[in-house]
């Protein structure tokens, strides 16, 4: 289509019509007279089409101009698409085989054909169901510290970079998002926030007047807005991953930009934390005892094959401009390199702690909630496990410099969720 092109948004009845000249699509799925289109997007932003046909199918994905979770009240740019079309080419480079291949890109229309994932379905309704999915930890860790550290200036050329930095600047919009939604919003009475059950009022007032979660939050804020340190996913969430008991594959990126490093990750486990404290409001089919616990091991899975790949990365791929070799091994200083990558690990740890707690609080409080607590049927429970996962969340933001590992935290994530049970 000519970018000069009004866009128009698609529909299943028009689909055939407006994308049926696409050669990369009537390759796979035959001729447009056969087609058959569904409309699937059950996010808060875009239209998302599986076109079937020739006994293939393909994923067609439009961005709206608003969010769709609000309406038109609230615009949101095209461009958006730009973003996330470049994102995935990139996260495919740098991390091969752990996103949907991409076919066609049009700009005008806001429009990316990509691969359709089957039988893989999302990652959060797979949790809710309670399935064990031992890939998802190893998979994820390596995708964030590959992805993480190839986006940066510890292994990108410093122009390369710099020119990457200023092509995701633009996507100042959906940062805006986030820094409102995630770092702002959840802690006072905004306009769109909202919390499901009246069992919540006291800590949500609790946690609204609490100044060293205030002060956390928006140190995290401070990090996010001002430490382009590598190219984000942006959203990485469990409604971002789909899965299959032997492939994990990343989509949306179309939050991408360059932020901290620590984000994608604290983002990550959050969810993964949200998910263990919700999964007693999902036993109506007997205990989640083994979902517990596998969700434990997971979070702790995927930080020690982020750090492990993370460190292998350092080590062999350490071709920027920072913590140069030069500096280090061309001295015969291994020893330096590897005190170096402590001290940045450590760091991002901190950061991860901070990102994950404030991530909790506005999953909860918000505006855009997960389905991980709202699809808890017993309001009393939901009003438990939410409570318990925003203390974890307050303690992982607050007390960040003072958490020296994983271990504490998973002996106090039982502790708050047996009391849940009460």
């Amino acid at each position: 289509m000519a970018l000069e092109e009004a866009f128009e948004a698609l529909e299943p009845a028009t689909l055939p019509s407006r994308l049926g000249g696409l050669k990369v699509l009537t390759e796979k799925l035959g001729e447009p007279s056969g087609w058959q289109v569904r409309e699937v997007g059950d996010g808060n932003l875009n239209l998302v089409f599986i076109v079937e046909g020739g006994g293939s199918a393909m994923i067609v994905k439009q961005a709206l101009p608003y969010v769709r979770l609000v309406g038109e009240g609230w615009p949101l740019p095209l461009k958006r698409s730009f973003f996330e079309y470049n994102a995935l080419i990139r996260q495919a480079a740098r991390a091969p085989g752990s996103v949907p291949e991409v076919f066609h890109f049009d700009e005008a229309q806001a429009i990316i054909v990509q691969e359709f994932l089957t039988p893989h379905i999302i990652l959060r309704r797979a949790l809710i169901e309670g399935e064990n999915l031992p890939k998802i930890g190893p998979d994820l860790g390596l995708f964030m510290a590959r992805t993480l550290f190839r986006g940066s200036d510890l292994s990108m050329k410093a122009v390369a970079r710099k020119k990457d930095m200023a092509l995701f600047s633009e996507n100042d919009a959906l940062c805006d998002i986030t820094e409102s939604l995630v770092f702002t919003d959840p802690y006072y009475d905004a306009d769109m926030n909202s919390h499901t059950t009246p069992e919540l009022d006291g800590v949500v007032a609790r946690l609204r007047a609490d100044r060293d979660l205030k002060v956390a939050a928006q140190d995290m804020k401070l990090a996010f807005v001002t430490r382009a340190e590598t190219m984000l996913h942006g959203d990485l969430h469990t409604g971002s991953i789909m899965v299959t008991a032997d492939e994990t594959r990343v989509i949306d990126p179309e939050f991408a930009f360059y932020g901290p490093m620590a984000f994608d990750v604290g983002m990550l486990l959050a969810n993964f934390w949200m998910s263990y404290f919700s999964q007693r409001g999902h036993e109506q089919e007997g205990s989640r005892d083994a979902m517990r616990a596998f969700l434990l091991d997971t979070i702790s899975t995927t930080w020690a094959v982020f750090r492990d790949e993370f460190a292998r990365l350092w080590r062999e791929e350490r071709t920027g401009i920072l913590y140069q070799r030069s500096l280090y091994e061309d001295q015969g200083d291994s020893l330096g390199a590897e005190q170096a990558l402590d001290a940045f690990l450590h760091a991002l740890f901190e950061d991860m702690l901070g990102f994950a707690g404030v991530e909790i609080h506005r999953r909860i409080l918000g505006l855009a909630h997960n389905a991980d607590f709202e699809t808890i049927a017993d309001r009393a429970q939901k009003a438990r496990s939410e409570t318990a996962a925003l203390e974890f969340g307050r303690h992982i933001a607050v007390n960040r410099r003072h958490i020296s590992s994983l271990d504490a935290l998973e002996r106090l994530a039982m502790r708050l969720e047996e009391e849940s049970a009460r």
